[in-house]
């Protein structure tokens, strides 16, 4: 996988994700990767973060076993952020929500 070796990470060795619902369409979260993290998520087909606050690794799902299956994988045009399809199980947000983004900021309400 040549790509990844083009991947353009942060100056903390962080690159965004979004994953995105197989199913729905739905965005699920943001999160960030480093280069561990995508092996992981390569290796086994679940998907692997990397924690910011926490500095280190973590399996999604790993405590509360609302995993994440990787369907497929994209690269943005710049090589700086990707896109995660997955078959979520269970809510991707530690709120118990779906999803992370269930909070409106600006806009008509969904109805």
């Amino acid at each position: 996988m040549e790509w990844i070796n083009d991947l353009k990470f942060d100056g903390n060795g962080l690159v965004p994700v979004i994953a995105q619902d197989y199913e729905t369409g739905e965005v699920l979260m943001l999160a960030y990767m480093n280069l561990e993290a995508l092996g992981r998520t390569l290796k086994t087909g679940k998907m692997h973060y990397f924690s910011r606050s926490r500095r280190k690794l973590w399996l999604k799902g790993e405590t509360s076993g609302n995993i994440q299956i990787l369907v497929t994988l994209y690269y943005d045009c710049d090589m700086d952020s990707l896109l995660a399809i997955v078959r979520q199980e269970g809510e991707a947000c530690h709120t118990g929500n779906k999803t992370c983004f269930y909070r409106i900021g600006y806009g008509a309400e969904k109805t």
